[in-house]
This record gives C-alpha cells, structure tokens and sequence, in this order.
C-alpha cells in the first residue's frame, strides 16, 4: 500500500454521491474508509439511545457494502483529531478526506485535524455532500445570513444552479492492508438491559440500500404529501429524515429524486423540497449562531420565567399529559424513534406553552429518544415553538391541543393506535375525554385519573399562563 488516502466518514454512510469517495477514487490511490467514535469526555451533545442503536446497524450496512468491493471499514475510538492522525502517519497517507459537517465541535475538530496534518505535511481536504448548499454561501442582500426562513428559501431558489447535484455511486480501489481496529459490537451501542429497542427494529431498517428504497416509495406518493402530511394516522410523510441525518442519502439526492424521476413538479414536490429547504436553514443558522442549542436566538428569552416541574416534564416524557394527540406522540416517539411532524410541534408547544417548562428540557428528551435526532434541527425547531428562536411569528402562537387532534385526527385513527385506552370513545370527545359525561367516560372504559390521566392543566389556563409569562419578560425589557 502506497500512500493511500483516508477518508473519515462521519455523518456520510453511503456509497454513492460522496464527493470525498470520488475525488479519492479519482486519485487512483487506495483508500481506507475510517470511522471513529467520539469517546472524548468534554464531546457535547453525545449521541442519544436510538441514534447510537441507528449508528449501529448503519456501520454495520456500509461496511458490509464496503466488503463487497473488496475492502473494510475501519473503525476507531477516541479523540478523533488525534486518531486519524495517527492513522495518517501509521499508513503513510497521502491525505485525509472528509465531508464538511455543521456542528460546532465537528467544525472545530476539521479545523484541528487539518492543521496537524498540515504540520507533517499530510494533505486533507473537506467536501460538500450533507447539504444542498454550503452554509457559508448563502448571505442577504448586507452580507449577513439569514434570521427567517421564507427569505432564506427564497434566495436558494433564484440561485438553484448553485445548488449540489448528485453524483452516481463509487468505486474506489479500497485498501486491504489495514492496521488493527474496533469490533462494532464491542462499542456498546445497542441497549443491553431490557429491550427497549423492539419497536425501533420493528419501525427502520438502517442504511443506504434501505434509504434509496423509501425514497424511491416516497416518490410515488409525493403528490399526496402537500394536503395529507399533517395528518399523523396517513402514511403521508417521507420518513426520510434519519436516513438524511446519518447520510445514508444525501440531501442533494433527496431533493432531485423527483427530477429523476421523470415527473413534473407539482405541490406535493415542492411543499416536500420546501421541507429539505427547512434543514438548510437548520444548519445555516447553526453554522452562523453556534450557541443555538445552548442559548435561546432571542437574547431576551433568557430571562423566561421557566418553571421547575420534574413531575409536570415526567408525565410528558411518559404520554400521561391527558391530551390525547400528545400523548400519541410521545408514545409512538418512545415505541419507534420517531414522530410526526405536526404531532412534534404539539406536543413541544404543550410542554413550553401549557405547562412552562424550558425548551431544553424537550430538546434534550428529543436527542435522546429520536432515530433523526439532529442537532441544528432539534435546536431551530424547539426554539420555533418556545417563540425564543428564528421565527418571524410572535411568541403567542400556542397550538390547542384539543383543536389540533380534532382538525388533524378528525376521527381518532392516530390517538386509537397509541393510546388504546381511548379507544371506544365516541370521536366527539377523543381529544378532550375530561369534557365527556360520566355514562359516556364508563360505556368507554375509561375512568379519568385512574386509567388515563386528568389533562395537567386546562388548555385556556395553560394559554393564559404562558402569556402572563411572557409579559413579565416584556415588562423587565421596558
């Protein structure tokens, strides 16, 4: 093996349109795919349960797909920085490629990591492949990025042909003298008490063959997706969002799929790439505010009146908040990984809005617990609903959970799926089974406080809580 060239993958699993894969396999040297496990103690933002048991099954499928080329994914633990230039100096490498990322720590360690190469004259070199624009390029008419997202949107599409296109796959001459390395399954990636895991395995199947295949499904449905996702009991949603994080597909190939295709553009299409669009503006505003997930984008939100409600964030976490469409949600967030959209904005309205408790909190129990925890996605998205973040609506959007569940689960297919002890109860009062007669609540089963909870707080006393709040704030501002 002579100089070969290594790429660390990271949030780039596939082996097709990986721009750093083709401009190795273009150098005609061989190359070595490593992946390395954070294992630093200062690393923020650990990945969660279910994103570890995703990473599992993911390495497990490109290394497999890694094999059938006639080379081996190498795995690593530790200080990433440190091992790949190890690595470099062990193999003599020529350089080291990888694709840019959009969390801070990951930014910094690129930074780190091509100075000390640099420094024993070992090349590296970072390329597009997660987004369909690099962050950087995308500014206002002052030079400055984007605060909203319809503007945003609206200056990536008048300069579409900036925007990546994907590339076929790759096959480069993979190395077959490696040094030693990690078993995956000594990594501890997997739960290894009770099985909580069950229902994920039962919901995803990891990976970029698995990927490529729903958004081949998605394509043909994607007509339906402008007026059907918002209703959680429709298989209406791409679920692509996992496969997109990990990179098991690109976003780049996501977005041009219906192009591909063959078909012309319709509402479905663009409401669809409109939604890619939103993870743009995720990782823009994560590259240019880094403080995101820590800190709200709204400097005067840190001085909310938040509340210290243990029991208030357990009886959400668990789905007993007695509003039925949310405790759906948390519960098919617990038993698959994952939630529908408009369900997720719900339920983080009640716990921010209704019941006052910080944002971090939901965003933490979201990092942990979804396939698709993503940090510039989960930090936008709680801010958007806390009303702290880069939103042009006002704070006093509170969504009704009861109006909610009865304009979008209109005849309970959803709140029947996950909350089964709702389920002989008449549409009329599935939402707000505490408003239901005594003879209507015993003909169902149903016995408020006993088998299903009281809500945790009325819905108009929630809402007018949460504008009280915020008008403290605004009185310590004047």
């Amino acid at each position: 093996m002579k100089h070969p060239i290594i790429i660390w993958l990271r949030q780039d699993q596939r082996l097709s349109d990986h721009p750093a894969l083709a401009a190795a396999e273009a150098s005609n040297r061989e190359v070595i795919p490593c992946y390395v496990l954070d294992t630093r103690d200062t690393r923020p933002w650990r990945p969660g349960g279910a994103s570890r048991w995703w990473l599992y099954h993911s390495l497990s499928e490109i290394g497999q797909r890694i094999r059938e080329q006639g080379g081996d994914l190498l795995l690593k633990h530790g200080d990433p920085v440190s091992i790949i230039t190890e690595l470099a100096l062990e193999v003599g490498a020529s350089a080291v490629y990888w694709s840019r990322a959009v969390e801070p720590h990951c930014r910094r360690d690129e930074t780190a990591l091509a100075s000390t190469l640099e420094a024993h004259g070992i090349g590296s070199e970072g390329f597009a492949g997660n987004l369909l624009f690099a962050p950087e390029m995308i500014q206002n008419r002052s030079g400055a990025p984007f605060r909203v997202f319809t503007p945003f949107w609206k200056h990536c599409l008048a300069n579409g042909s900036k925007m990546r296109a994907p590339t076929g796959p790759v096959s480069p001459e993979f190395s077959t003298d490696l040094p030693d390395g990690d078993v995956l399954d000594d990594w501890g990636l997997l739960p290894t008490h009770s099985n909580w895991a069950a229902g994920l395995k039962e919901t995803w199947q990891p990976g970029e063959a698995a990927g490529q295949a729903l958004l081949h499904k998605f394509v043909e449905k994607a007509p339906r997706y402008n007026t059907h996702r918002n209703f959680p009991a429709e298989d209406a949603t791409s679920r692509l969002s996992p496969y997109l994080h990990f990179g098991n597909i690109s976003a780049a190939q996501a977005y041009a799929a219906f192009s591909a295709s063959g078909r012309e553009p319709d509402q479905g299409v663009a409401a669809f790439q409109r939604e890619v669009g939103w993870r743009e503006f995720s990782a823009h505003l994560l590259v240019h505010f880094p403080s995101l997930p820590e800190k709200p984008f709204r400097p005067e939100f840190a001085d909310f009146p938040w509340r210290d409600a243990p029991q208030l964030l357990k009886a959400w976490q668990t789905g007993q908040t007695g509003f039925p469409i949310v405790d759906a949600g948390m519960r098919q967030l617990w038993h698959t990984g994952w939630m529908h959209n408009r369900v997720r904005m719900v339920a983080a309205s009640v716990l921010v809005k209704h019941l006052l408790v910080h944002w971090h909190h939901g965003e933490a129990w979201f990092w942990d617990t979804l396939v698709d925890a993503d940090l510039g996605n989960n930090a936008a998205g709680w801010q958007w609903v806390a009303g702290c973040g880069a939103d042009a609506a006002p704070y006093f959007r509170i969504f009704n959970p009861i109006l909610q569940g009865q304009k979008f689960d209109a005849q309970g297919g959803y709140v029947r799926q996950w909350v089964p002890e709702l389920a002989k109860l008449p549409d009329r009062y599935l939402h707000a089974p505490w408003l239901a007669p005594v003879e209507v609540l015993t003909d169902a089963g149903i016995k408020l406080g006993d088998n299903y909870p009281k809500p945790l707080v009325e819905p108009d006393v929630g809402r007018k809580q949460a504008l009280a709040a915020l008008a403290t704030l605004k009185s310590r501002a004047c």
